[in-house]
Formats: structure tokens, sequence, C-alpha cells
């Protein structure tokens, strides 16, 4: 049975940045937790910022997958986003890496946390854009800059599901969704 080496370094590395978070993380520990030599590790990735990032892009990867998932061709516009932006919400919720990167990057700003969340929501926000020039061309939206909208729409889902509850007791599901539709899709101005 021939072992995958760089998949054990792979996912060594990523429950260390998870455990203990990227600027905690050695090679020394991932070499450990992947039973291999040190210089095993070298003959993969040149560094741990490179070892990161791969792990970063399998984060990206499978948020897309659990995003698809729940995408429905059949649905509506906003009912798609809200139940995609809820899903990959969740995902981040509960993925433990992406949590001890929110982590890090709130108590030590680590530059190379900070990078990750970004290029996280970077990701996110390209999904969604792809999804609003999509509904943009079946005329389901207005005209606009797909990009910004999409930032727009996860900054609001974000304040809606997560930043509310800091200070206030938790919106529930249908309450985001509500919202959610009032202030993008109805909007508050009385016609």
């Amino acid at each position: 049975m021939l072992i995958d080496r760089r998949k054990l370094i792979v996912d060594a590395a990523s429950q260390s940045f998870a455990l203990f978070g990227y600027k905690a993380t050695t090679m020394d520990q991932v070499a450990k937790l992947a039973n291999v030599g040190k210089g095993t590790i070298y003959t993969f990735f040149s560094n741990k910022e490179e070892l990161f990032d791969e792990i970063m892009n399998r984060l990206i990867q499978e948020m897309k997958l659990v995003a698809d998932e729940e995408y429905d061709a059949d649905r509506t516009f906003f009912d798609n986003l809200n139940r995609i932006l809820y899903q990959i919400l969740d995902f981040r919720e509960k993925h433990q890496l992406a949590i001890k990167m929110a982590q890090e990057v709130r108590d030590m700003g680590t530059p190379k946390a900070i990078e990750g969340l970004n290029k996280l929501e970077g990701a996110i926000v390209s999904y969604i854009q792809v999804k609003i020039q999509t509904a943009i061309d079946k005329q389901e939206l207005k005209p606009c800059d797909s990009e910004v909208t999409a930032f727009v729409m996860l900054k609001l889902y974000l304040a809606l599901a997560s930043e509310w509850q800091k200070s206030h007791a938790p919106l529930e599901k249908e309450k985001i969704t509500e919202l959610f539709q009032l202030y993008l899709m109805k909007g508050l101005a009385v016609v």
C-alpha cells in the first residue's frame, strides 16, 4: 500500500493550524503529527506559508462544494442566495480552521491569518458575483456592479447573522431571510 505523504502532511498541517493557529504552528509540529521527517515536508512545500496557502485553497474548495450543493436552478435568485449564504456561514462557523484564523486575527492580527481570511472572503464574493451576473443576464436583477453588490450582500448577511447577536438576541433564520429580502429585494421606500 502506497502512503500519500503529501496528503498526510496537508492533513496534519490543517489539524495543527486549526488547533494552534498560523503563528504557533511549526514545521516540527506538522512533521510530528504527520509522522514524517521534517525534510519530507520540504519535498512538497518550500515553507509554512506555501503549506498554509494549500490548506486555505482546500478550505475554499470545500466551501464552494457546500454552496453548489445548495444551489437549485428552479429557485429564485434571492431564495438561492439566502440558502447559499446560510450554508456558507454555517460552514465557516463549524470549520475549526476558519474559527481559529478569525480568533488569531482578532487577538494577534497575524498578517498571514488576515491574508487567509481575506482570501476566503474574496472567494465567497466571487462565487456570489457569478450568481448575481447570471441573475442579471436572466433579467431577475437590475443591471448593477456585480462585485460591489456581492460584497454588500455578504456583509449584510454576516451583519444580520453574526454581528447583531454580539449585543442583541440572535435572529432566527426566517427573520434574517425576511430582513435580507426587505433590504435588498423590496427596499424600504414607500412607493
